[in-house]
């Protein structure tokens, strides 16, 4: 070919040298990846984070580093179930249960704590389900309710508070079983009441035979049972109270309301371990009841 002018023999070497150059795609910069879901990146790094109480014997006790209780193992089947590592993130109770959950499931503590995959040990309550829209509350897996722990020789039967009467009781700090003690009748009972730190401690002290009865959750009255020697001595039974739930309540699992995933896999995994007899024998080997919830 013949080029009349030097612009035109310019102008046809640029067009070969972009004719023959290889394609390069060259990514506009408002284009990106598919954001990973909740699930995805759980499964990217290969670990669950749960969330357990501090100081909840016998379900979450011990130092962080080696917490030990029904809960714990609890996460740990979980976890295993799901193919991931475990992580605890133990943390101490709020003022309520809607701290407790926004620090530990849907925000984080200001602190910088947190949040979890899952918190273990929510009660399954449709009230609590209301007030907390931005979590999912799903995953029964135990009954829990108060008693009366005695040992028959001093106290041979008990239906109502007044068969505690002249009776030395220990309660748990802070507890809904305290409260209704001590306000049952205008105080009839208050004088006998003695505050202990945690349940499994006020259980401890009728299984040491310091007091008469214990009014406490059944797990707490179970592990101090589990721990003494001669575990027939001892007779769990039930009183009405104002206050307290007869029926006792469900304890489940919570995450946030925009994994639905992970809430299926959870409720999945917890089946599993329902119908194959593990969950029995995780609630056996800590000497506690699986109560049905």
């Amino acid at each position: 070919m013949k080029f009349t002018t030097k612009s035109q023999a310019s102008e046809l070497s640029r067009r070969q040298l972009l004719l023959s150059a290889p394609l390069l795609w060259v990514p506009h910069p408002f284009v990106s990846a598919q954001e990973m879901s909740a699930m995805e990146k759980i499964k990217a790094r290969g670990v669950l984070k749960v969330a357990v109480y501090k100081d909840n014997a016998p379900y979450s006790d011990g130092p962080n580093a080696d917490m030990r209780g029904v809960d714990v193992s609890l996460a740990q089947a979980l976890a295993g179930k799901l193919n991931l590592q475990l992580a605890l993130l133990p943390f101490d109770a709020g003022e309520n249960m809607n701290d407790d959950l926004r620090n530990m499931v849907w925000k984080g503590h200001y602190l910088g704590y947190g949040p979890a995959d899952v918190m273990i040990h929510v009660p399954v309550d449709r009230y609590l389900m209301n007030e907390n829209k931005q979590v999912l509350i799903f995953g029964s897996y135990v009954r829990e309710h108060l008693v009366v722990l005695h040992n028959p020789t001093k106290l041979a039967y008990v239906s109502t508070p007044e068969d505690l009467q002249g009776k030395t009781i220990a309660v748990e700090k802070g507890s809904g079983a305290a409260s209704a003690l001590m306000g049952y009748r205008g105080g009839l009972l208050r004088d006998k009441i003695s505050i202990f730190k945690d349940g499994v401690d006020a259980a401890k002290m009728v299984t040491s035979g310091q007091f008469d009865v214990a009014f406490v959750s059944r797990a707490q009255a179970e592990a101090a049972v589990h721990a003494a020697s001669g575990q027939d001595k001892w007779v769990l039974s039930s009183v009405t109270l104002p206050g307290i739930m007869p029926a006792g309540w469900p304890l489940g699992l919570a995450v946030k309301a925009d994994n639905k995933e992970l809430a299926t896999a959870l409720d999945n995994a917890l089946t599993s371990l329902r119908q194959s007899g593990e969950l029995l024998k995780l609630f056996q080997s800590h000497g506690l009841t699986l109560a049905a919830p």
